[in-house]
Order: structure tokens, then C-alpha cells, then sequence
């Protein structure tokens, strides 16, 4: 989708989408929320690849002018951006005993990894 489609359909001009994209500005949750429904993807979406050290770092609380560490967050697997593109990939395969054949593969090499596991 282009930066001119998607700010279209959030209201948006593509420059602004660009300063969005570029970090020059900030984006609002509502603003969030509003991409990820234009994208069909859950919020999380955006911060798969977010590092350990910035979802634990201090936030300043400007109400109480002190800061106070994130919780550390660990996202619900089904809502990754991985699983999402995993699961879009998987079925871009169109011969129906391939996909089959690589999901029992899938599930033999998970289940081989529990059991070494233990």
C-alpha cells in the first residue's frame, strides 16, 4: 500500500504518513489503532521488534514529574507479526498436499523439540 493510499484512508496527507514512517512525529494511540485497522493487523503489530531495554526503561510520569518503569510486556505469540507472516506464507502454497506435508513437518519438528526439551 503506498503512503498515499494509507494516509487516504486514515485521513491523512502522505506527508504526514512519511513523518509518521520516519519518526519525526509522534503517533497518537487512536492514530495507532486507526493504522492498524487500515492494515488488518492487531496493534502489537508494531512492536514485535521493540528491544528488552526500551520496553523496560522509565517513563516519565509528567502528572507526578517522577519516573516509574514499563512492565515488561511479552506479547501473545498469535499476535506477531512472524505468526502473521508465517501463516500468510503458508497458505500462498497452492498444491493442498504440500501445505499438508509441511504442516505435519511443523508439528514433528515442535514436537521433537518438546520432547528434547525434557
Amino acid at each position: 500500500m503506498s503512503q498515499e493510499k494509507l494516509g487516504e484512508a486514515i485521513g491523512l496527507t502522505f506527508q504526514q504518513v512519511q513523518k509518521y514512517e520516519r519518526g519525526a512525529n509522534r503517533i497518537g494511540a487512536s492514530r495507532l489503532f486507526g493504522l492498524s485497522v487500515v492494515l488488518d493487523v492487531p496493534v502489537s503489530f508494531f512492536f514485535d521488534d521493540m528491544p528488552a531495554e526500551a520496553r523496560n526503561a522509565p517513563v516519565d510520569d509528567e502528572e507526578e514529574g517522577e519516573d516509574r518503569p514499563v512492565a515488561a510486556y511479552e506479547p501473545d505469540p498469535m499476535a506477531k507479526r512472524e505468526t502473521l507472516e508465517l501463516v500468510r506464507a503458508y497458505y500462498r502454497i497452492s498444491d493442498p498436499s504440500v501445505r499438508k506435508r509441511l504442516f505435519e513437518l511443523t508439528k514433528a519438528v515442535a514436537n521433537a523439540g518438546a520432547e528434547a526439551a525434557e
